[in-house]
């Protein structure tokens, strides 16, 4: 941790900054999964939004 001290005599603790790195485009096969993901995700909330309308109905 990188530590520096003003003319008070007040600490100032500084957290260490993580290395950069440059991201990559997907691979194909990374992008069908993601899109398979986001298909799980929508068919999730759509069953989700439907038990809670069904369960609203009953009340």
């Amino acid at each position: 941790m990188y530590t520096t001290t003003n003319e008070t005599g007040q600490l100032n603790n500084y957290a260490k900054e993580p290395k950069m790195y440059y991201s990559h485009y997907p691979t194909l096969w990374e992008q069908r999964r993601y899109a398979q993901l986001g298909g799980v995700a929508v068919l999730f909330l759509g069953v989700m939004l439907a038990v809670s309308f069904a369960a609203s109905a009953v009340a």
